[in-house]
């Protein structure tokens, strides 16, 4: 099963990102300070890596309000990773589908991978093998990667803070 979005034009400058770890679990949130709603579900997508891991998506009326790193793939560090320059500033939506509005659960399984540069600033994550369509940024530090099918294909996670006591 592929997460299908539908891509809109951004109605307003980029959210700002709040970054959050949890020392204890190694849990890391980040949320857009942007709060617009739409019609949409409302809701968890779940992003399911063969290996255990997971990334989350959270999503209200339709729009993809924070990501969060639950279970972490093993992460690939890679001494050039670079985001990419052309992302355009759009907005993700999430439609209803077949569901019944309230609040709904996505999961997709698929292989997850995790690329970051040397420091862990910027963290990558690829969803399948494919190679994404277009990157589009949904929010200053957040982009989001989307195939020819309009499905997500990778998470991009720019000037992520580092782990506590990893200074």
């Amino acid at each position: 099963m592929n997460i299908i979005v539908q891509i809109e034009p951004a109605d307003r400058t980029p959210a700002a990102v709040e970054y959050r770890w949890d020392s204890d679990t190694a849990i890391l949130s980040a949320t857009l300070a942007d709060g617009a709603r739409a019609d949409g579900m409302t809701g968890s997508v779940e992003l399911a890596g063969s290996d255990g891991s997971w990334v989350t998506l959270d999503v209200a009326g339709g729009a993809v309000h924070g990501v969060e790193v639950a279970v972490w793939p093993d992460v690939h560090k890679l001494p050039a990773l670079r985001a990419p320059m052309e992302a355009e500033c759009a907005r993700l939506h999430v439609p209803l589908g077949n569901s019944a509005e309230g609040i709904t659960v996505l999961q997709m399984d698929t292989t997850l991978m995790a690329e970051a540069d040397p420091a862990e600033r910027t963290i990558h994550f690829r969803l399948g093998g494919r190679r994404p369509a277009r990157t589009v940024s949904i929010a200053r530090d957040i982009l989001v990667d989307v195939g020819d099918d309009d499905a997500i294909k990778g998470i991009w996670l720019l000037n992520v803070p580092p782990f506590p006591g990893d200074a």
